[in-house]
């Protein structure tokens, strides 16, 4: 294990001193660095270049992927906190007599000796489809603002009653907690397959 970590340090070293190939990055640079979120300290950051010469529509594709899948973070991390402090649906989740808490949390409900049963997993996935397919889209003709936007003609009074700053703003703030949420609960996940303890979640 030493002996990998000393290799990437210096693969990671080695990468300083490659050749940098300027004019694409400076191309994606300078069309995207205005952007919602390229924002300091780190501002515009594409360390795999999926910008490259890409337009207008590839970015807005991007970053309607980014914010569906930080929402998608944000709620497993706050699932992943509320059911490892003990909070459970009541009542049963089967008709065999399955309590919601006599299931384990984490990864280890889906997977494992003691995850739910199959057809437990299908619904739960078939539902998730159902609403990627039909439910969680931006849909055309409704005045949707930017990618993510997937009001769909709903709550437009809610939003509509900010300026133009304060969209701005909350969008940046989703944008970031998404991030965060995206490199957390991937750290939960990793953490669980170690094992341990860790502040606040508990044990994993």
């Amino acid at each position: 294990m030493m002996k990998l970590a000393v290799l990437a340090t210096l693969a990671a070293s080695a990468s300083a001193f490659a050749p940098a190939m300027t004019s694409k990055a400076t191309t994606a640079l300078n069309a995207f660095e205005g952007e919602l979120g390229a924002q300091p300290p780190i501002g515009f950051f594409d360390p795999l270049g999926l910008l490259d010469e890409a337009d207008q529509e590839r970015f807005d594709r991007l970053r309607y992927v980014e914010v569906k899948h930080g929402r998608i973070a944000q709620l497993a991390f706050l699932g992943n906190i509320v059911t490892r402090a003990g909070g459970h649906f009541g009542g049963n989740i089967d008709s065999a007599g399955h309590a919601f808490d006599s299931y384990p949390n984490g990864w280890a409900a889906i997977y494992g000796a003691d995850a739910i049963p199959v057809k437990g997993a299908v619904q739960i996935f078939s539902f998730i489809g159902l609403l990627e397919i039909a439910v969680m889209k931006d849909m055309d003709g409704f005045g949707n603002e930017f990618p993510g936007d997937l009001r769909n003609g709903t709550f437009k009074s809610a939003w509509d009653k900010f300026d133009e700053e304060t969209k701005v703003q909350k969008r940046a703030i989703e944008l970031n907690n998404g991030r965060a949420a995206m490199m957390g609960i991937l750290g939960l996940m990793m953490h669980e397959q170690l094992g341990g303890s860790i502040p606040i979640v508990g044990e994993m």
